[in-house]
């Protein structure tokens, strides 16, 4: 029996998850969990990169132990943030994460000599203070020595699958979320890194597409794990996997990766870069087999993660999708705005918003939950009528995947308020697009559509419609 594992790692934890083919049916175990988050390191937020490689390891002999060897391994995870790398392919300084504010007035910086719509109308990517193009610019600001002693870069997923390999490649899904990228050529945007100042060499390795074989596991990994393998460059970018995942019946089908950040759009042939999608604020991604990832960023179960944590913990996120539903609350927030990207507080940020719009002030931690909740459904649908209008296409559709798909309540919200179904399902849509990467090389499955036919008979998918 043929197996493969895919490694799918957010922004909140990490999973390993082996499956494998029992006649028309996907089977999957997780095999291996882990948690991540982000911490403070001499006045940054950083990853804790090396926690992340040994527990991309410990889970690979994990799978091991519980009886598997695939036969290939893929992994993906968020976009935007890399590793520097010297000439001897050894790291320089810290993983520093996305939600840092060292990129503060970056995008200023660069707009003094390429405006924001030159940047878009090459790139297609949104504005977004923790794109990679002004990650980029901060570290060299503070770190100006990194001109000469910094000789490549590798972002997050290709970093750790180098760390297994020891071999070097950009892959296409996540290195456009940086904003790098000319999204019509399908090659890195010298007219970008020209206008960004950024170092010609940091370029050199080669950009390929998902589903590009990587090259097996280093003798030492192999023997510490047990087994060797193929390691595989999938959609890298857990968005790019996710959207692989989407059981969708037709091409009037909003697709929505609900975990950590809410993505919502759907595959295109080509990117969409007009003064319009500019706009309303969507993002062309790079997708698998050439496609285009037409989306757009609203904060997703962050918030509700941030919320929990204030709350140390002491209702459960079913609980708390419970309380929201409870409440008569009648105000929400605007669950696409940056202010609740890493507010101090998430709770007082949601009621400042609402004190703001002349909204009633909530009497407790239900009303609060309602006002994200019901802002997050809205968002979906405001987000559907734009991208309906921009592509000309009517949606008749919603499909969520990932873990958001598990919030009852929000899904009801959202057939509620858009007046259209929801597909709800699968759970772990970003793991199991990965896995389809892995499995349509290996030839189990003809192509994507043949995966996406799949999904419904070997996976729980619940439909919700308005009431």
């Amino acid at each position: 029996m043929k197996t493969y594992l895919a490694i799918d790692i957010g922004a909140s934890s990490g999973r390993h998850i082996v499956a494998w083919l029992e006649g028309d049916r996907i089977e999957t175990r997780e095999v291996y969990r882990f948690p991540n988050g982000g911490s403070m390191k001499d006045g940054h937020l950083c990853w804790d990169i090396e926690g992340l490689e040994k527990h991309v390891v410990a889970g690979l002999k994990a799978a091991k132990e519980q009886g598997f060897e695939p036969v290939s391994i893929g992994i993906d995870t968020w976009g935007v943030d890399f590793i520097l790398l010297d000439e001897e392919g050894k790291r320089v300084g810290d993983a520093v994460a996305y939600r840092d504010s060292r990129t503060d007035g970056m995008d200023a910086e660069l707009e003094k000599t390429f405006s924001f719509e030159a940047l878009y109308a090459a790139c297609g990517i949104a504005k977004q203070p923790f794109n990679t193009v002004y990650q980029m610019m901060a570290v060299l600001r503070e770190h100006p020595e990194y001109r000469e002693t910094v000789d490549d870069f590798l972002m997050m997923p290709e970093y750790l699958s180098y760390i297994l390999t020891g071999c070097k490649a950009h892959e296409w899904t996540n290195c456009t979320t940086g904003a790098l990228c000319d999204a019509k050529k399908g090659t890195w945007s010298e007219d970008i890194l020209n206008a960004a100042d950024l170092p010609e060499k940091w370029f050199r390795t080669p950009l390929v597409q998902p589903g590009t074989v990587l090259g097996g596991l280093k003798p030492e990994i192999a023997a510490e794990v047990g087994y060797q393998s193929t390691v595989v460059l999938p959609a890298t970018h857990d968005t790019g996997s996710a959207y692989m995942a989407v059981p969708a019946k037709n091409a009037q089908a909003a697709f929505l990766s609900s975990g950590t950040w809410s993505l919502l759009g759907v595959e295109l042939n080509a990117p969409v870069t007009d003064r319009k999608a500019l706009e309303a604020g969507f993002t062309n991604e790079g997708g698998y087999n050439g496609t285009t990832r037409f989306l757009k960023n609203i904060m997703g179960m962050w918030m509700l993660q941030c919320i929990h944590k204030e709350i140390n913990k002491a209702h459960s996120f079913a609980e708390m999708a419970q309380m929201a539903a409870a409440s008569d609350y009648p105000a929400w927030v605007d669950a696409a705005d940056n202010r609740f990207m890493a507010p101090a507080s998430m709770l007082d940020e949601v009621k400042a918003s609402l004190k703001e719009k002349g909204a009633p002030e909530p009497r407790d931690l239900s009303d609060v939950l309602r006002a994200v909740t019901m802002g997050l459904a809205v968002c979906y649908r405001d987000s559907i009528r734009e991208m309906s209008e921009i592509t000309g296409t009517e949606f008749t559709s919603l499909n969520i995947v990932g873990g958001g798909s598990q919030n009852v309540v929000l899904n009801q919200m959202a057939a509620d308020v858009t007046g259209m179904p929801v597909y709800a399902g699968p759970t772990e849509g970003t793991a199991l697009g990965n896995l389809a990467a892995q499995m349509i090389l290996e030839g189990e499955f003809a192509d994507l559509a043949a995966f996406r036919q799949a999904l419904p008979a070997s996976f729980d998918i619940v439909t919700y419609t308005a009431k």
